[in-house]
């Protein structure tokens, strides 16, 4: 089996490369300095572009989409992406609003990627919560994936997509084996809504690999937007304090460089 090579291009965008297989998360490939708004009051600047420009893709085969209705996610250069790729697989009612190529999967609904002479890689995807209990018909639907193909030696390729922990994830920790998870962190919040998360803390990114266990967990979505409350300093130190089981499992990736993990 090839080898896993992750490229982290900035925010939760992620370029995944396997046995010839090249996929795509959240595409977020627009200059710093614009603001978007999320609704209900909500707002935020991007602060950082992305490492790699869109010019600078390699073709994409699938594009892995945790939602399609937040500009941190899914901005206006990323919106060119999508229409470049085989296939879009995104939440279904993502992909209602995408059509085209777009596919939605409901939590732990799974399709497959085939091609000649590449490795089938089975995608599922999984239960995420963009907030507090009770937010989804605020901050809609939102999805994970996790991806399996033959010859991995620890376990799923798992992407949390935007989440805080709750008890979905901890069904991903009872359901799936996770070699490699990379988490979106960053401890999403807004001033109008005071200390309310949307997405996961390092706290709970701590927590969540005690039931995991993943051979490696990479952080992503921590930067390069106003509205991420926790950067890779504040990470650091939370990670540092947990016990030496957890904190190995830790590692960060270069932006804009294609490193190989371990799968």
């Amino acid at each position: 089996m090839s080898d896993l090579r992750i490229t982290h291009i900035g925010g939760p965008t992620a370029l995944i490369e396997v046995g010839g297989w090249r996929l795509l998360t959240d595409p977020t490939f627009d200059p710093p300095g614009q603001r978007y708004t999320f609704g209900w009051g909500t707002s935020s600047r991007k602060r950082a572009g992305p490492a790699i420009t869109v010019a600078e893709l390699p073709p994409i085969d699938a594009v892995l989409l945790s939602h399609d209705h937040h500009g941190d996610n899914l901005d206006r250069a990323g919106r060119d992406v999508l229409g470049t790729a085989r296939t879009v697989l995104t939440t279904p009612a993502g992909a209602r609003r995408l059509g085209r190529n777009a596919r939605g999967l409901a939590p732990w609904t799974g399709t497959r990627l085939q091609a000649p002479g590449r490795p089938t890689i089975d995608v599922t995807a999984t239960p995420a919560r963009h907030g507090p209990p009770l937010s989804r018909p605020l901050t809609g639907q939102v999805t994970g994936f996790a991806l399996t193909w033959e010859g991995q030696q620890h376990g799923a390729l798992w992407i949390s997509g935007d989440t805080v922990l709750h008890g979905g994830l901890r069904h991903v920790a009872d359901r799936l084996s996770v070699g490699t998870a990379l988490l979106h962190l960053g401890g999403v919040r807004f001033p109008i809504n005071g200390p309310i998360r949307y997405t996961m803390t390092a706290a709970q990114a701590v927590d969540l690999c005690r039931l995991l266990r993943p051979h490696t967990a990479i952080p992503v979505h921590y930067e390069g937007w106003h509205h991420f409350h926790e950067g890779r300093e504040a990470i650091e130190r939370r990670i540092a304090a947990a016990p030496a089981d957890i904190r190995n499992r830790f590692h960060w990736l270069p932006t804009g460089t294609p490193t190989r993990i371990s799968s």
